[in-house]
Formats: C-alpha cells, structure tokens, sequence
C-alpha cells in the first residue's frame, strides 16, 4: 500500500493519538466542511469503540505518530526499572503534571507516571484520583506495549507492573 501523502500513515498501521492512546488506521476520508474539501485520517480506536477523523494536514501537528520502535520501548522499560521519584507538591498539582504527561504522546513521560504512582498492596493506600490516573497510563502504556510485542493488552499489563516489581526487588 502507499503511504498516504507525506505523513508516513498506512492503512492498517496502529498508530498514538496522544489523547486516544493506540488506534489502527482504516483509511482516508473526503469531506466537504463550508465549501472546503479536507482529506481526513480515519483512525478506529477499539477499546473505546471510537473512530476518529483527523485532517490529514493537521496529523503530525495534533500529535499524531507511528507505534514506537524496538528501542523507544526499552527505553521506557528502563524508565520505569528507575526509582519512583515523587515530588513534595500538593496532590492538585502533581496529578497535573501527571495528566500532562499522560496526554503528551511520550512513551517515557507515560512510564514516568506509572512507576511513580505504582504501588505495591503492601505499600499502603492511594486514593481514588491517583488509582484513576495511574490506570490511565497503565493503560496507555500497556496498549502501545501489547502493539510494538504482538502480545495481548492485560498481558502486557501484568508484564509491566512485573517490570517495575522486580526493580523494586533488586533495589531493595
């Protein structure tokens, strides 16, 4: 198949839409809006069982991008062996910075969240908005994880928080 102009976007590729998480693009769409004619991506998002229409001019602007490579993996996978480093901010703030990582597309932003709040059940308790968010990256994290692995989403789940058990392990 060719790439679909300059974008570097094949049908059927899985690609990050940094809000969206991974989704698998179904091919190029011509719409009319106020006389204009715009040539929209067509991304399906299963999870959420979602398509999205991105302009094709405004792709690579909205953040969109390929699957990470091999090596972007591991380097998030180094990511999150590190130590959890927690500032001593208000809980507001944090989950901010959190959010925002969450939401910038970046493989290693995204591990930097789920190690820091990762918790371990003998570790105490977290409350429902750091639950909330760190399922969120979990999640984001997993899926990108489970398509670059060829592997299921919940087992690549479990394979990351092992990851980060295992450090945790070692470093004690």
């Amino acid at each position: 198949m060719s790439k679909i102009k300059d974008n570097n976007f094949i049908p059927g590729d899985f690609v990050v839409y940094p809000s969206h998480g991974v989704g698998k693009i179904i091919g190029t769409e011509t719409r009319e809006i106020e006389n204009t004619k715009l040539e929209l991506l067509a991304i399906r998002f299963e999870q959420d069982r979602m398509t999205l229409r991105v302009p094709l001019d405004k792709a690579k602007v909205s953040g969109l991008r390929t699957l990470s490579s091999k090596a972007q993996m591991d380097e998030a996978i180094t990511t999150l062996q590190g130590k959890a480093k927690v500032k001593k901010l208000m809980w507001s703030r944090r989950a901010q910075e959190y959010e925002t990582k969450i939401n910038s597309g970046s493989l290693v932003s995204l591990a930097e969240v789920v190690r820091d709040l990762y918790k371990k059940e003998d570790q105490g308790e977290q409350s429902y908005s750091e639950r909330q968010m760190y399922q969120a990256a979990l999640e984001r994290l997993a899926g990108e994880f489970a398509a670059v692995q060829n592997v299921d989403k919940s087992d690549a789940a479990t394979k990351l928080e092992k990851i980060i058990d295992d450090s945790a392990e070692e470093a004690a």
